[in-house]
């Protein structure tokens, strides 16, 4: 049974790690202090490395919890038909990319590209993750592509987060559903015409 002090501790642990979440995708990890965390989430300065051990784990903690929390936006298994899949997988996308920490992912893509970045292995797995998503759900729909379905979903994976970085740097000029419904659309005719072959 869990305590009401642990109870406490993991409450004041969430908090801190929605705080650090928001702050890290709008102001970036290098500039983020443990006092903005502080001031953010309501909880001391001093609690922060008590329970993340440094500005460091705090971010790893805030990815892995990000990650987690992909896995469960991406759903259930996938749906035998083309058509039905394709548009669970853009709305999917959808609400996941308008989510306010999603742009957390952007906000750290730099940070996570050099190879002695912290968070460089956090970022390979997390797109790993939506690889092998992405592929449980096509294998289905084109058992034919063989080896060239890792290609097709790299590309896939590729383009949705293309289209997320424009969305949030320009969302006047790019509508995030429409730019999803095309890519869909792109898929949905590659499948189609895998299955005449």
């Amino acid at each position: 049974m869990t305590t009401r002090r642990e109870q406490t501790s993991g409450e004041s642990r969430d908090l801190i790690l929605a705080a650090a979440a928001e702050l890290f995708a709008s102001k970036g990890y290098r500039p983020t202090t443990f006092a903005d965390v502080a001031e953010r989430s309501g909880i001391s300065r001093g609690s922060i490395p008590w329970h993340f051990g440094s500005k460091e784990g705090l971010l790893l903690a805030v990815l892995e919890r990000s990650v987690q929390q992909l896995i469960v936006d991406l759903g259930p298994e996938p749906f035998p038909d083309a058509a039905t899949e394709l548009e669970r997988m853009a709305r999917g996308l959808e609400a996941l990319f308008s989510r306010p920490n999603a742009r957390l992912f952007v906000t750290l893509l730099v940070e996570a590209m050099e190879p002695d970045s912290p968070i460089h292995d956090r970022y390979a797995a997390m797109h790993e993750t939506l690889r092998a998503n992405g592929r449980r759900a096509l294998e289905n729909l084109l058992p034919s592509y063989g080896p060239r379905l890792d290609a097709l979903t790299a590309a896939l994976v590729g383009a949705a987060i293309g289209i997320h970085q424009q969305w949030l740097i320009n969302p006047t000029q790019v509508d995030l559903a429409q730019s999803l419904d095309a890519l869909r659309d792109m898929v949905l005719a590659t499948v189609r015409a895998a299955g005449q072959q």
